[in-house]
This record gives structure tokens, sequence and C-alpha cells, in this order.
């Protein structure tokens, strides 16, 4: 599995203020727009991150990251893999 640099850098955003919108990750980890859809894609479709509705904005949905995921990818690539490498990081936070 690997992830663009982007991913990773939308993912520890998400962990550290989580949850967030893809317009307030875009402003805090100052990334375009489309590089924050694209990574969020990439995290949706990994099950590294999750989609949840905004109930006072709908039209703004909120990601957050899906921790449980993350550590199962550790063990399965193990923490000396590249993936497995940034995601440890990411978890000791």
């Amino acid at each position: 599995m690997q992830l663009p640099r982007s991913a990773y850098i939308v993912l520890s955003q998400l962990a550290r203020d989580g949850p967030l919108c893809p317009v307030d990750i875009s402003e805090r980890a100052r990334l375009a727009p489309r590089t924050v859809s694209y990574a969020l894609r990439r995290l949706t479709s990994t099950r590294l991150c999750k989609k949840i509705p905004n109930l006072i904005d709908m039209r703004r949905p909120l990601y957050t990251p899906n921790l449980e995921v993350a550590r199962e990818v550790v063990q399965r690539f193990g923490p000396d893999s590249l993936i497995g490498s940034q995601l440890t990081l990411l978890l000791r936070r």
C-alpha cells in the first residue's frame, strides 16, 4: 500500500485537529483544495479516514482518522515499512 505525501499530511492534520472539513484541512495544512480532495479520496478508499456527516452544515462533510485501521496496517506491514513508520508516528500522538 502506497500513499502520496499529501495523504500523510492530511491524515496527520486530522489526527491533530480532527474532525475537519476539506476547506479547513486545506487552510491548516496549506495544501491546495484539489490536493486535499485527492488525499481524502485515497485515505477513504484505504479506510484510514472516515467521512462523517456535519450536522451543522450538511454541505461540508467532516473527516476523521480511523486509528483502528491504522494500527491494523502497521501490524500487517510492520513498523519498519514506509507506511508502517509513517502511521506509527501518527499513532504516537
